[in-house]
């Protein structure tokens, strides 16, 4: 409990500070949702009839304390173009990212796992390289070649769309390729340094083969490689808002998408709202399971 408690009062503020920024700057980046309403033509006193009705002619000081009350209440605004509960919105979006976000993170550990002890064991320059190009390709850059790879040359795959389960395999390897090979390189990394430690001798010197010495490497290497995959369940709400656009799947990132392209603040507030709670709710269970793997940092706590 003294390990949660202070981890998830740091969570509760930067929470706080994420919702006052994002609500600060939505208001004064440039684009009115009231000209994407009506159109460039509309008479003037109609924007200013629309933009009163919406709250939009409140500086936002003033309006601040009305949004933070509001979503003390379960209240996340209304969206200005469909008129719809943004939270609703939200709630119909959010199986599909889940969904997804599922899907590639079984694809991370199914690629990083094997493919970090292959590395750890065997140290191939080649392997390692080619886990660095793995990350270093954007998911605007892989999302396009498997579509035209998977789905339009073989045909396997559907392009876009939420259509049953083979519509999320290549946004599920687009999203969790990149995962997976961090995980590999952390895990290669972690399990070179243990195998260089003295206790693997003592290991051998009990009759214990390579089997024993590979169980007691991967248990020593894996706690680190155990934060890293909780950081990543956060960054895969990030990670969504790209794959979904570019495959077309309905979830909370092409929400957002959709959102900022309309210059629809509450809708655009309520998913990056969502984004960083998942995010910092990824960064204390990683800071617990710390604390719990490590004696000396619960000690500490």
């Amino acid at each position: 409990m003294r390990t949660v408690l202070p981890r998830a009062l740091r969570l509760l503020l930067t929470t706080l500070a994420v919702v006052v920024v994002v609500f600060a700057l939505l208001r004064v980046v440039p684009g009115d949702p009231v000209a994407m309403l009506l159109g460039d033509w509309a008479a003037p006193v109609d924007a200013e009839r629309l933009r009163h009705a919406l709250g939009l002619d409140v500086a936002w000081p003033v309006a601040l304390p009305a949004y933070l009350n509001g979503l003390l209440h379960g209240d996340w605004g209304t969206s200005l173009v469909s008129g719809k509960p943004v939270l609703g919105m939200i709630f119909e979006r959010l199986p599909a990212t889940g969904w997804l976000g599922l899907a590639a993170m079984v694809v991370a550990l199914l690629v990083g796992i094997p493919a970090g002890i292959l590395l750890g064991l065997h140290n191939s320059r080649i392997g390692q390289m080619l886990v660095v190009a793995i990350i270093a390709v954007p998911t605007f850059v892989l999302g396009p070649l498997l579509i035209m790879g998977g789905a339009v040359k073989l045909g396997w795959f559907p392009v876009s769309g939420m259509t049953g389960l083979s519509s999320v395999v290549l946004p599920a390897v687009t999203l969790g390729l990149g995962m997976g090979a961090v995980l590999a390189r952390l895990l290669a990394a972690t399990l070179v340094e243990e195998r260089a430690k003295a206790y693997g001798l003592t290991v051998a010197a009990k009759g214990g083969g390579q089997g024993a010495l590979l169980h007691h490497w991967l248990r020593n290497a894996l706690g680190p490689v155990v934060l890293i995959f909780c950081l990543q369940l956060g960054m895969v709400l990030t990670g969504t808002v790209l794959t979904e656009a570019v495959f077309g799947w309905p979830g909370i990132g092409s929400l957002l998408v959709e959102g900022l392209q309309a210059r629809d603040y509450p809708l655009v507030q309520g998913c990056l709202i969502l984004i960083s709670v998942g995010y910092g709710l990824a960064i204390l269970l990683a800071d617990v399971l710390q604390a719990l793997l490590d004696p000396r940092l619960r000690r500490r706590a």
